[in-house]
């Protein structure tokens, strides 16, 4: 099946349809043939930037290395759930963030546009012994993983992962 196949028009009426209650997600992704993930993201789209939300981007899309931090950041320190973070910094997938969170968790840089400067993971190698000294301090401190992570400058994986 296209990616093409619905366009805004098509999916603000099938969104319409479902919010309406003439027919639930399940029915509909049936009916329209649209994975019922599809269907919902259309509608996560709608509600947050309207009805612009449901145009399909012409262009791939570019992000700051700065864009790139706050939202692997925001997601590291569980203060907003996935999908708000992808609408809040307006990301294209689920899996470009979790791109962005492995580079940064494997200490690689969030790479940016041309001409701007990246941002690089802070983290070192890691002793038994302070690997033990770092779950300590963290749950000493209530297991807050920022002020933890950024006291022993190591990123959220050693810390969680050891």
């Amino acid at each position: 099946m296209s990616r093409e196949k619905y366009n805004n028009f098509d999916k603000f009426t099938i969104l319409e349809e479902v919010s309406n209650g003439e027919i639930g997600f399940l029915e509909a992704a049936k009916k329209y043939g649209i994975n019922k993930t599809i269907l919902m993201k259309w509608q996560r789209r709608y509600k947050t930037h309207g009805y612009e939300g449901l145009e399909r981007p012409t262009h791939l899309q570019k992000y700051s290395a700065k864009l790139k931090h706050e939202a692997v950041k925001d997601y590291l320190e569980g203060g907003l759930p996935q999908y708000q973070i992808i609408d809040k910094y307006k990301i294209s997938s689920m899996r470009m963030l979790f791109n962005w969170i492995n580079k940064y968790n494997g200490h690689s840089s969030l790479t940016a546009n041309k001409g701007e400067a990246t941002v690089m993971t802070k983290g070192h190698t890691t002793t038994w012994q302070e690997q033990i000294e770092i779950v300590q301090y963290g749950l000493t401190n209530q297991c807050d993983y920022q002020k933890t992570t950024g006291q022993f400058e190591v990123s959220y994986s050693k810390y969680t992962n050891g």
